[in-house]
């Protein structure tokens, strides 16, 4: 029977003054009951709309049926079939942006919670392996493929490999795996147990991981050929962190947001006991509007007693960070300073931060994109102090592996160029994806083309070409 509200299930979270002292996952999950209700808003529609905006073409209103009739293993094997990670993906992608963007329900209320149920059957089932079978193929056991970093399309890639039977190492610079999921999502929005059975899943599939590997130092692309590899695949994400270049950046308390995750979400930086702790912040300033920056003012609102403020050089309907991210930083008591831009930050005589200068923002003419740019309202310079600041406006793509592998043709900005496929680049037998070629984006786009590496790899290799 059709649920005919307009709004979706509430999702349960913890309470606003309890979260806030510590990094336990907010949201909840859906209980049985609430999963049911709202999977009966969903219309079925057969022309499958909402499938159109999900990047790895999950079957939503066939997996949705099913958790409306309480099958719910069956509605988990049929996400599991398109997405190797529904369990990170119904917690991180950006729902209202894609698969939920097209629910016809949003003619007249709210789009069904198809994240939230996603998030629901994988949790049910979080540990099942049942559609990851191995093929023991003699022609793909031979074949050794080289998966460089672990973040999200690394981790797709060699899963669908395994599967495959290829045999397949990832090589991660940092002491843990899981790239930008394990250093760049805080585990109040990805608990590190479901991020673990992501790599235990690899792990089961015998593929092996190295950690503390910078690929393009520690070894270079054509020395992971020339021990044997078959192919490589570059996943080595955005992680280079993008500055404002204006003076006092290099005062102590001045943090860019990549730096600041790693230090809390690998280090235990919020926890006074450990050897480089972030534990006294006071006043913090975070620069920026996408997820980044509310990930890491959420952070610092657990470390520290003093305020936070997120301030953006535009207004707050034009923020790229989702709107759930928002309200929760909200209702967490974090200010938002919007049309508001700082040109210097401000340090006393030892050379430590103690605020910024700032211009008011305004809107004028329509860039080349379309967009409205933004331009300062006048000449007047206006202060705000701060005891720390944290820079996330953005980040790039570290050049060692383009610097050290002359042939691997890249653009302007870093990104390694694509040619003749998906993944293929233009030296032979080596692919990439994710971030490392489009630029910071989604998990559900890293994982996309994964997946789309694991095919071309396996079709060039064993069908020969590519020599």
């Amino acid at each position: 029977m059709i649920n005919k509200s307009k709004e979706k299930e509430a999702m349960p979270t913890q309470k606003y003054a309890d979260r806030i002292k510590n990094f336990d996952e907010v949201e909840l999950g859906y209980d049985e009951k609430a999963a049911v209700k709202e999977a009966n808003r969903c219309l079925s529609c057969k022309s499958k709309p909402c499938v159109s905006g999900c990047p790895v073409g999950v079957d939503i209103p066939g997996f949705i049926n099913k958790v409306k009739t309480g099958d719910f293993k069956v509605a988990f094997d049929i996400v599991s079939k398109s997405s190797p990670f529904p369990e990170i993906c119904g917690r991180v992608c950006p729902q209202e942006k894609q698969c939920e963007k097209f629910c016809v329900r949003r003619k007249t209320g709210e789009s069904v919670a198809i994240g939230n149920l996603e998030r629901f059957v994988s949790d049910c089932f979080e540990s099942s392996n049942k559609n990851d079978v191995v093929v023991n193929n003699s022609k793909y056991k031979n074949y050794k493929i080289a998966v460089v970093g672990s973040g999200p399309s690394g981790l797709t890639c060699a899963l669908e490999l395994a599967k495959k039977g290829f045999d397949v190492t990832v090589f991660e610079a940092l002491h843990e795996f899981g790239g930008v999921l394990a250093y760049g999502i805080p585990k109040f929005r990805l608990p590190k147990k479901i991020l673990n059975n992501a790599i235990n899943k690899l792990k089961s599939h015998n593929v092996k991981l190295i950690n503390n590997c910078l690929v393009g130092s520690t070894v270079t692309i054509d020395e992971l050929l020339e021990k044997g590899y078959s192919a490589v695949y570059i996943s080595s994400g955005a992680g280079l962190p993008k500055l404002m270049n204006i003076k006092g950046e290099e005062l102590s308390g001045v943090y860019c947001a990549n730096e600041f995750l790693t230090r809390i979400n690998l280090m235990n930086a919020q926890n006074a006991e450990y050897d480089t702790p972030l534990t006294q912040l006071g006043n913090v300033v975070v620069i920026g509007g996408g997820n980044v920056a509310i990930d890491a003012a959420r952070c610092a609102k657990r470390v520290t007693a003093g305020e936070v403020t997120i301030m953006y050089r535009r207004g707050e309907d034009e923020m790229p960070a989702r709107l759930s991210e928002i309200n929760h930083a909200k209702e967490e008591n974090i200010k938002f300073e919007f049309l508001k831009n700082p040109v210097e930050f401000i340090g006393d005589d030892s050379g430590t931060i103690k605020g910024l200068k700032y211009q008011n923002m305004t809107y004028s003419d329509l860039d080349k994109s379309g967009r409205k740019s933004v331009v300062a309202l006048s000449d007047e310079i206006h202060k705000l102090s701060a005891d720390t600041i944290i820079i996330a406006i953005g980040s790039g793509i570290n050049s060692v592996i383009s610097q050290s592998t002359p042939d691997l043709e890249c653009d302007e900005f870093g990104k390694i160029i694509i040619k003749n496929g998906f993944t293929r680049t233009s030296k032979p037998l080596v692919y990439a994806g994710g971030d490392a070629v489009i630029g910071a984006a989604t998990v559900i786009l890293a994982i996309d083309s994964g997946k789309k590496a694991a095919l071309e790899i396996s079709k060039d290799l064993c069908e020969g070409l590519r020599q």
